[in-house]
């Protein structure tokens, strides 16, 4: 008997195709922020924690000097760019490994050390690619909630088990734009088994200024169970060019190298990714205009009455009223209307919330102005 499967309201025959291993088809797909209002022109998109300063101009010149070249082959290993890295942080760049953003390396980290059988957990309201990546690998996701949507030390370590191989954690996390406080991450580490990896997902930490806030590099260069991940799409402005790294110890680095493709990393990515890294005026102004513009969006919601869960990265999570007509889809509906995009973060369990990125002057003003506007408040 041939099996059926349903496709939108269409049943289609699937025994005489090629299927997906199980689990495949029970991912979730990823579904990234709106691009686009509804109301016309898009004024101002703050849905997916892009920086509003754009990238490093000695960035953007890099890329025009491969523009000439493009038949060529990048650098397979990315060099230059592990070199650059290694240089700013002072680490080993046979220790470091790029990819097509740290998702890719978040992939391949999974893809090396997950398998079938296997566990990994990561907290309630994590980076949903850790689920998809976990997945995909064949092995089952294990939730550990959280408590006032920051990661808990306690709940992760209560669910480890024979079977738990990798804990995931985002530092700061995202959407919550909560924090682990160094600290509390080293307690995590020492009380995990010494074949559990641990990864730190280190996406936002250049903005944190927090003096109980390390991004793991130390404990990344110690311990043979800990890798780092960090990405150039937030703070360096690169987010079309897909480019992460990732720091760890030799023989995790040398297992991932072994499985990704063998030009991972454009040589356009690649350029431009040795001029930000080194571009570090470019860094300070993109920090600072986040330590200006956070606590004014924060402070000026919560003046609307709105709850604003404390953050330490490029964004908010703002909560809404349980009241018809004032809830989060209501406000992004709003918000869409009249040219703004913010992020919707139900498929987070957080039904009620809308994440907004701290962009222009012009951008956190309208916003502000909208949300007053919509509360009925202006």
């Amino acid at each position: 008997m041939n099996e059926m499967t349903t496709i939108g309201d269409a049943a289609v025959e699937t025994s005489n195709r090629p299927q997906p291993k199980p689990g495949v088809m029970s991912i979730a797909p990823y579904v990234p922020g709106k691009s686009k209002a509804t109301g016309g022109k898009t004024l101002h998109k703050l849905s997916s924690n892009e920086t509003p300063l754009g990238a490093s101009p000695a960035a953007a010149a890099a890329m025009k000097d491969i523009a000439g070249h493009l038949e060529l082959y990048p650098d397979g290993g990315s060099s230059d760019l592990r070199a650059a890295i290694g240089d700013v942080y002072g680490l080993n760049p046979d220790r470091i490994i790029c990819g097509a953003g740290s998702d890719e390396i978040l992939s391949l980290i999974a893809y090396a050390y997950l398998g079938a059988g296997d566990e990994a957990i990561y907290s309630e309201h994590g980076f949903l690619v850790y689920d998809i990546a976990i997945r995909a690998a064949g092995a089952v996701p294990v939730i550990a909630p959280e408590q006032d949507l920051t990661t808990d030390v306690d709940a992760i370590l209560a669910r480890v088990t024979a079977k738990t191989k990798m804990v995931f954690i985002a530092n700061p996390n995202n959407p919550t734009g909560t924090y682990l406080p160094f600290e509390e991450v080293r307690r995590l580490h020492a009380g995990l088994p010494a074949h559990v990896l641990l990864v730190l997902d280190a996406a936002y930490g250049e903005y944190v200024r927090r003096n109980d806030y390390e991004s793991g590099l130390e404990l990344a260069a110690t311990a043979d169970n800990v890798i780092m991940t960090r990405t150039f799409s937030k703070v360096y402005g690169l987010a079309n060019l897909r480019l992460g790294w990732g720091f760890g110890p030799a023989h995790v680095i040398d297992a991932l190298n072994r499985i990704r493709g063998p030009f991972n990393v454009s040589g356009v990515a690649i350029a431009a990714g040795v001029a930000a890294v080194k571009d570090r005026d470019f860094l300070s102004r993109a920090v600072e205009h986040n330590d200006k513009w956070l606590p004014w969006v924060t402070s000026e919601l919560e003046a609307l009455g709105l709850k604003v869960t404390p953050s330490v990265g490029n964004f908010v999570l703002v909560h809404f009223p349980d009241e018809q007509g004032k809830r989060a889809v209501d406000a992004d509906a709003y918000l869409l209307d009249n040219g703004c995009v913010l992020r919707l973060v139900g498929n987070y369990g957080l039904p009620n919330a809308l994440r907004m990125s701290i962009g222009t002057e012009d951008a956190n003003r309208t916003v502000v102005g909208l949300l007053k506007s919509f509360l009925g408040q202006a």
